[in-house]
């Protein structure tokens, strides 16, 4: 009886873990990061001790609620840095991350973000940051990138990629695969491109994300 009433025990634990994390993905990917802690804790049903238990910060939440995301970005990135061609290797991460981030809005705020005590998000983000610095740099040399690029202009498109707002989850995929290929169109390098304006500083990436543009 004590070893069922464990096991029973146990289980709902973490069936309120996951219906707290689904809900955290859900509430701030319409509503943002600033959603209460409270409101999560209402949005999953369960009340906000159980949720402060799991999960005794909003940063904690955050970064655990976008863990897996962070993991598929991760592997996108190595993708792109292992293809031969490292302009196809640019457009492929383009590509893959404005979809991941379109199937889950929620997650660009937590890539902007900062989190300095979660040592491990912060890692794996920074890791994936220096990897599309590399990838551009590599997409310049072999020149097909405008020179102009830098890595930020990466954090604009997700930005922009995250404001599609349709009415079903594979309209949303749809428009954000346009809306990258738009994207790596006016990336690529032309010799009758324009100069772009300054650049706009809107996450905060290792100091390699902010070299001079080349050229």
């Amino acid at each position: 009886m004590t070893d069922r009433l464990s096991h029973a025990l146990r289980s709902d634990a973490l069936d309120n873990r996951e219906r707290i994390l689904e809900a955290a993905r859900e509430v701030f990917a319409v509503d943002g990061l600033d959603v209460p802690m409270r409101e999560v804790a209402r949005r999953a049903g369960v009340a906000p001790a159980t949720l402060y238990r799991r999960f005794p910060t909003k940063e904690m939440l955050v970064t655990e609620a976008f863990a897996e995301q962070m993991y598929a970005c991760r592997g996108v990135v190595d993708e792109g840095l292992a293809d031969s061609d490292p302009w196809h290797g640019f457009c492929l991460v383009i590509e893959k991350m404005c979809e991941l981030h379109a199937r889950d809005r929620g997650f660009t705020a937590a890539l902007v973000s900062t989190f300095p005590n979660a040592v491990d998000f912060e890692a794996r983000r920074e890791y994936a940051l220096r990897a599309v610095d590399e990838l551009a740099r590599r997409a310049k040399e072999a020149g097909r990138l405008r020179p102009d690029f830098v890595l930020d202009d990466v954090i604009l498109v997700l930005m922009a990629n995250s404001g599609i707002h349709t009415t079903s989850p594979t309209t949303q995929v749809s428009a954000s695969r346009r809306f990258a290929a738009l994207a790596i169109s006016a990336f690529q390098a032309s010799p009758d491109v324009s100069p772009l304006p300054p650049v706009a500083l809107l996450a905060r990436p290792a100091s390699a994300s902010r070299r001079s543009p080349v050229g």
